[in-house]
């Protein structure tokens, strides 16, 4: 699917969906929150005032990761008892997207991983520090259990996600490096599990990022 622009149904301001994979988008006018479907774009919801945030990211980032550009396309946000973190949804010139975790600074890229869908996950009440899994020909294990707090979308996203409640993620690692999250925000039904690695700031070449008062690079 090419770029495609609509009218927003609220107040009838012009918003894109510029990728195939977008299916939520965000009107910036209103603050509308539209899906979009095969035959039309609905209204769903509202995005409330989202909290203040110190990332340089920002909606159009663009970057590099393992020699594909990519571009910011859209962001999912959570708080949790210290402090919060930024889901950067990110399409890379490939058509492929990821995700860029940016938390106090530290950054994360990773993808959904799916040879994980046949093994058997546990339930995020019960997924505990210690746990270990093994994928591809990694051993991943559980480091941290983190419950949070959806606070805020904004921009295109590749589903549709407005109206969540706390989430579950419990982090993983290995013992050469790399990153791995599962992600309980869909419930214990379908875990969702991304794979991926940590990733310096001046590696990512940056550009179009946010420069605000106290932030150096």
């Amino acid at each position: 699917m090419a770029k495609i622009t609509v009218n927003c149904p609220n107040c009838g301001a012009p918003v894109e969906f510029s990728w195939a994979s977008s299916v939520q988008s965000t009107c910036t006018y209103c603050n509308s929150i539209l899906v979009r479907t095969d035959v039309d774009v609905t209204k769903v919801g509202e995005v409330g005032d989202l909290p203040n945030d110190a990332s340089p990211i920002q909606m159009g980032t663009e970057g590099i990761y393992k020699n594909l550009a990519f571009v910011v396309a859209g962001r999912i946000i959570y708080e949790y008892e210290n402090g919060g973190w930024n889901e950067w949804h990110i399409v890379f010139n490939d058509g492929t997207s990821g995700w860029m975790s940016d938390a106090q600074l530290e950054y994360v890229i990773s993808s959904e991983y799916k040879g994980a869908s046949g093994e058997s996950i546990p339930p995020g009440h019960s997924i505990q520090v210690g746990k270990q899994f093994h994928w591809g020909d990694q051993t991943y294990q559980v480091t941290s259990v983190t419950q949070a707090h959806y606070k805020g979308v904004e921009g295109q996203l590749p589903f549709q996600f407005w109206d969540a409640d706390d989430c579950i993620f419990a982090d993983l690692r290995t013992t050469q490096g790399r990153f791995g999250t599962i992600d309980y925000s869909d419930g214990d039904v379908k875990p969702v599990v991304y794979i991926g690695d940590a990733v310096d700031y001046n590696n990512l070449k940056l550009k179009n990022v946010r420069e605000f008062e106290g932030w150096t690079r």
